[in-house]
């Protein structure tokens, strides 16, 4: 609120604060926002051409497009259509002077006989904004430095000075009118001078400054950096608001700047004709687009381009194209009589085109004649040089095939008498082979004689000093040594008998070590044997506790039942009935663990006394409770000791986990199920055991019990 509504001016060393009136603030506030937006816009043109990696080494081969805004006259015309209009007046000169005055000097300085069209220059107009120091630019930026200065000061300066310009007029009620090129604008001053100030104080500058954001902290030193740094603070933002440009000599600067960038490249140029002032489709109004027309040059340019030479090539050019079509006579002159007979040669007019100084400059239409013919004689050219191209083509092909063809036939020859020399010599030696064969089965056959007829006298021998032992009763050892002697004169069984021993050798170690192997797994297995024998003795142990507990209560509840029908009816000898104590929940229990857990599970039964037939169905429902507990508890046992008594062989398919598991499951099942029996059984004997006078409860072991 402060940085807008009050404005710091230095004093000597003080600072006084000013405050600002609605309008000054407003201005202020706009031109902090004009700041924001132009700061913002450059800084993202910077970035789109870093990313794109514009730089210098790239604009030679780029392509500039240029879009502004036509010609403005509204019925309010301010500063903003003032710096547009004078930016099109710069653009239309550029426009005059590529399209009429470069184009006709051209053909002057080139000699060429040329009549000049007339067209309007606008170069007086630009005087009226440019020229120093009466120019309306300098003007107000003279006017704008003053700091009482006011609109009506603005206008009387410009009348002052500028009245006797015949593109100039003061108009009434502070207001000027400028004649351009495309008609009479008449311009209000109102807002000229705090428009073209365009004021940015120290106090916003300093504003910026202090923001948090990066983007204003940023346009801020931009901004100071453009100036003189100070090492005084104050000093230095009293520095910017004195040495800031004013919009309007800004504004000149670029647009000098944008034309000097568009004088060192080729330009073409786009109209855009506005068919009506209504804004409507499909509305075309004759007088407008012609005005328009007419202001924009248009007309003169179709005038010049209809009587002028749109065509123009250098001799050197023209002869090096269009030279080779002459005969061979002329292909050694210089390039202007090389053109000059071209243009002879093909019957061109002479009122159809004219021969500079540097230059031949034709009629639109005239080119294409010899465009044609140049085309149809490079087409034929080219139709030749194909033919003799592939006539080489075929040629050497032909003769590279022949030199082929000799090569392979040499090198087939070659390869057939190698392959002939080869099976010859495996001819021989195959015969060689076939010779070595036959004698090695001829002494192979003789040494297995051999060896046989030796093994035959070897058993008749040993039959025969067994017959000799058995008559003369010699030792066995002197018979074995006698052998041995005789073995020792065959060395071929020897050499046997070593290679037997080897591998019978080698089978035992190996052996040996099959064993070692086996071991350690039985070991093994053992080791896990003896944990499964561990964890089923403890489980064994402790369901043979369970069904301990459980037959020890129904043996309790069988003892009871027998005791009440042992005592007869319900009712004493005398009539009364019989007391029975229970407990204050009607049950006998009994908390077991489960062989995998802590979980109780209670057995309950009915202790009532009963009377007559009463009394023998509780004894047949506690008994048939009894015969199945049996059962279950017969079926758990083998159960168990199957899986305890299972060998280690057969562990190794079976687990004993896995079946311990399942078991243990399957008893649980069991034990709820024969719970809830239980306690319908209960339910049973307490409904047929105790009248209705009969309320009081006693336990089986004769004491009050609260469990539930």
């Amino acid at each position: 609120m402060l940085a807008l509504s009050t404005h710091r001016i230095q004093a000597g060393k003080d600072n006084v604060a000013k405050r600002l009136t609605l309008q000054q603030a407003i201005d202020t506030r706009d031109s902090l926002a004009k700041f924001i937006y132009t700061s913002l816009f450059d800084w993202l043109v910077e970035e789109i051409n870093k990313s794109l990696e514009m730089g210098k080494r790239l604009t030679g081969r780029s392509i500039s497009i240029l879009d502004i805004y036509g010609f403005e006259s509204f019925k309010k015309n301010s500063f903003e259509q003032f710096c547009i209009n004078y930016a099109n007046e710069r653009l239309q000169q550029h426009f005059n002077r590529h399209l009429f005055k470069l184009e006709q000097e051209e053909y002057e300085l080139d000699g060429i006989d040329w009549t000049k069209v007339d067209f309007e220059d606008n170069q007086e107009c630009l005087d009226l904004f440019e020229k120093k120091p009466i120019g309306l630019i300098s003007l107000l930026d003279e006017e704008s430095n003053f700091p009482r200065a006011t609109d009506l000061t603005l206008v009387n300066k410009l009348k002052q000075h500028l009245n006797a310009h015949s593109f100039f007029k003061g108009e009434r009620s502070g207001a000027f009118s400028v004649r351009h090129y495309a008609g009479e604008v008449i311009y209000e001053t109102s807002s000229f001078l705090e428009k073209n100030r365009d004021l940015l104080h120290s106090d916003t500058i300093q504003l910026l400054s202090s923001c948090s954001g990066r983007m204003p902290q940023l346009f801020a030193s931009r901004m100071l950096n453009q100036f003189q740094k100070i090492s005084n603070p104050l000093s230095q933002f009293s520095v910017i608001d004195s040495q800031k440009q004013s919009v309007g000599t800004k504004f000149k600067g670029q647009l000098f700047k944008l034309m000097q960038q568009l004088e060192n490249t080729t330009p073409h140029f786009i109209r855009c004709i506005k068919p009506n002032s209504e804004r409507l489709p499909g509305v075309y109004e004759k007088n407008i687009v012609l005005e328009q027309l007419r202001c924009c040059g248009v007309l003169e340019v179709v005038r010049i381009s209809r009587s002028g030479y749109p065509t123009r090539m250098t001799h050197q050019e023209f002869a090096r194209r269009y030279g080779f079509l002459l005969s061979e006579n002329n292909a050694f002159q210089d390039p202007l009589s090389t053109s000059v007979a071209v243009l002879q040669q093909f019957d061109v007019l002479p009122e159809m085109y004219q021969v500079g100084y540097t230059k031949l400059y034709f009629r639109a239409g005239q080119i294409g004649a010899l465009e044609d013919t140049r085309k149809q004689v490079l087409q034929g050219t080219l139709e030749v040089q194909k033919c003799f191209r592939g006539h080489q083509a075929r040629r050497y092909f032909h003769e590279l095939k022949r030199g082929v063809i000799t090569l392979q036939s040499f090198v087939r020859g070659e390869n057939t008498r190698k392959e002939l020399r080869h099976q010859v010599a495996q001819k021989m030696v195959d015969e060689k082979l076939w010779a070595i064969v036959q004698l090695q089965s001829v002494i192979r056959g003789w040494l297995a004689r051999r060896h046989f007829l030796h093994l035959q006298n070897t058993k008749k021998l040993k039959s025969d000093t067994v017959n000799f032992l058995g008559k003369t009763g010699r030792k066995i050892s002197e018979v074995k040594d006698l052998t041995l002697q005789q073995v020792h004169i065959l060395p071929l069984g020897v050499e046997e008998l070593q290679r037997r021993v080897m591998q019978a050798e080698a089978t035992l170690s190996q052996k040996e070590e099959e064993n070692a192997a086996l071991r350690e797994q039985l070991n093994h297995f053992e080791a896990r044997w003896s944990e499964y024998e561990a964890k089923m003795k403890a489980m064994e142990e402790m369901s043979q506790r369970q069904i301990a507990s459980l037959q020890m209560s129904l043996t309790a509840a069988k003892k009871s039942l027998a005791a009440d029908n042992t005592a007869g009816q319900p009712g004493r000898p005398d009539g009364s009935p019989s007391p029975c104590y229970y407990d204050s929940e009607d049950n006998m229990s009994m908390e077991t663990q489960t062989p995998g857990g802590s979980t109780p599970i209670k057995f309950v039964n009915n202790g009532s006394d009963f009377g007559g037939g009463r009394g023998t169905n509780g004894i047949n429902a506690v008994s048939h409770l009894v015969k199945e507990f049996e059962e279950h508890r017969q079926n758990f046992d083998n159960e168990a000791k199957a899986i305890v008594e299972v060998k280690p062989a057969q562990s190794a398919s079976i687990n004993p986990d896995e079946e311990l598991r399942k078991l243990k499951h399957s008893f649980e099942t069991w034990k709820k199920e024969y719970k809830i029996r239980l306690r319908e059984t209960k339910a049973k004997l307490y409904k047929l055991g105790h009248s209705e006078e009969e309320k009081y409860r006693r336990s089986w072991w004769g004491k009050k019990s609260r469990k539930a």
